[in-house]
């Protein structure tokens, strides 16, 4: 397929509100796609190609541009390719290697091609074809079932993977896709209940399970060999060994287990996520580091025993496997009742360990790998939301020379764009201050005045004490009293906390 064709049906989706005529206009394009293509368009389509980042800057691929070509002739494969060769430069003359490329692959392209591939390398996609309006077009186009396509994308983690089995096989491509070791599936999330007697009256007996605010890890195991991934499915297993020997302690040939870790002071009290987050980014010393910063892992929930694939099998079954196969030191400290005092016992307890609050899970629920629903409820004290960093401001007096204040956004589920909520330049570290100017400088996308603006990449943990109604800002609400509590490097953006989540506070 030529380029082209994927540019104008990115630029009539963009131009299209309906979600419907959306996921038909993608359609339309997925079906006269060769095989070794479907990869390759899915991930322009959604803003991200499959070869990952490119290592190129926005200045690199937002600069001069040479003269466009006047006649179509770039295929899908030929972009591709040259994406591949890029991601492959190193050392010391790959920056003027990787413009050179850069250049060469631009003058081959239309303009249109030219603003799409420059959107893409800064990732500027925003035609509103996400994740969720591919699927349903990959449903579509292969004719089957959308709930049953979600389900084997869940386990495969890859959208793209998927696709290209049931383009070319339909309903029977999804055969082969059912929890497989060290293939890590997307985890279940939870919404969030406003306070306990809401999580309860929705539940009834419940499952309620202390919330640690540590790393969301899922850890495969066959035979010796053991693998952790992280929440968005990246493998760790090098950071933390002492997840690795827990579970390679346990007596089972097979498994995959969900759970936390985190890092406990002296007394055994949660220290800062960040404090946890801090062994993940160290890929030497490890040793040393644990000696410092032990981790200590926590479950609460196992996919697959010996063979047995247990998703469908309610929580409470899956339980009941996870306490024969566990000893009482690896998870996570739960009860199971339907009595509001007891429910306020257990959270209060939580709380004076120095924890987030509760989880309230259904007991009759299935595992719903990737999906977010009311099976399971986040019930914390404190209030914060998971916001998206789109700019910040030079700072002043002891914050001159680094970036300061803030400015935040929640995602609009609609049209994958981020809505502005307010800025906060409270609650920073020097040390969080140093990294962050770091990082924001090298997602810059523009400069107003002493304001950078930013890829919407980061995810930053806010508490804050209420949101109320404004006209200042275009969402119609803005929060108060917002702080800073730690980035959450665990978290895509498209994990962010929506704009109705936020109005949802509202006063």
């Amino acid at each position: 397929m030529q380029l082209h064709e994927l540019v104008t049906t990115s630029a009539a989706v963009r131009a299209t509100r309906g979600r419907l005529e959306k996921i038909g206009l993608l359609a339309e394009l997925l079906v006269r796609l060769e095989p070794a293509e479907i990869p390759i368009a899915i991930g322009f389509l959604i803003g991200w190609p499959r070869q990952g980042r490119l290592g190129i800057g926005w200045a690199t691929a937002a600069g001069p541009r040479p003269p466009a070509a006047v006649t179509p002739a770039l295929s899908l494969a030929d972009v591709d390719a040259r994406f591949a060769a890029l991601k492959g430069l190193r050392g010391p003359r790959s920056g003027a290697d990787r413009h050179r490329l850069l250049g060469e692959l631009l003058a081959r392209a239309t303009g249109a091609e030219q603003d799409f591939l420059v959107a893409l390398l800064t990732g500027e996609v925003r035609q509103g074809a996400l994740e969720g309006i591919m699927l349903e077009a990959v449903a579509r186009a292969a004719g089957v079932p959308a709930d049953r396509l979600r389900r084997a994308v869940m386990l495969a983690g890859d959208l793209a993977v998927v696709a290209g089995s049931v383009l070319a096989a339909g309903e029977a491509g999804l055969a082969g896709y059912a929890v497989q070791v060290f293939r890590p599936v997307q985890p279940m999330l939870a919404d969030s209940a406003a306070d306990l007697p809401d999580a309860m009256d929705a539940l009834g007996e419940a499952v309620l399970e202390w919330k640690l605010d540590g790393a969301r890890i899922q850890v495969h195991r066959q035979d010796d060999r053991v693998a952790v991934y992280t929440r968005s499915l990246n493998e760790v297993t090098a950071a933390v060994p002492e997840v690795v020997e827990a579970v390679r302690g346990l007596p089972a040939r097979e498994l995959v287990l969900d759970g936390e870790v985190i890092a406990l002071g002296p007394a055994g009290r949660p220290l800062p996520f960040q404090e946890t987050m801090r062994r993940f980014g160290r890929k030497r010393d490890v040793e040393s580091l644990r000696t410092e910063l032990p981790l200590a892992p926590f479950f609460f929930d196992l996919l697959l025993l010996d063979g047995a694939d247990l998703l469908d099998q309610p929580l409470s079954t899956r339980l009941s496997t996870l306490d024969a196969l566990l000893p009482v030191a690896l998870r996570v400290p739960r009860i199971v009742t339907g009595r509001i005092e007891d429910a306020e016992a257990f959270r209060h307890e939580a709380l004076e360990r120095g924890h987030e609050g509760i989880m309230a899970k259904s007991p009759l629920a299935p595992y719903a790998a990737g999906r977010r629903g009311s099976a399971w409820l986040k019930v914390k004290t404190a209030r914060t939301l998971d916001l998206v960093v789109l700019a910040a401001e030079w700072g002043s007096g002891r914050r001159k020379g680094r970036l300061s204040n803030l400015h935040l956004g929640a995602r609009d589920p609609g049209t994958g764009r981020f809505v502005m909520l307010g800025k906060t330049f409270k609650g920073m570290t020097d040390a969080l201050l140093e990294w962050q100017t770091a990082e924001l400088l090298a997602r810059a996308t523009g400069r107003e005045g002493h304001i950078v603006h930013v890829r919407p990449e980061l995810v930053v943990e806010v508490a804050f004490n209420e949101v109320q109604r404004s006209a200042q800002y275009p969402g119609g609400v803005a929060l108060r009293f917002a702080r800073i509590k730690g980035y959450r490097s665990d978290k895509l953006a498209a994990e962010a906390d929506t704009i109705d989540a936020v109005r949802a506070f509202a006063t």
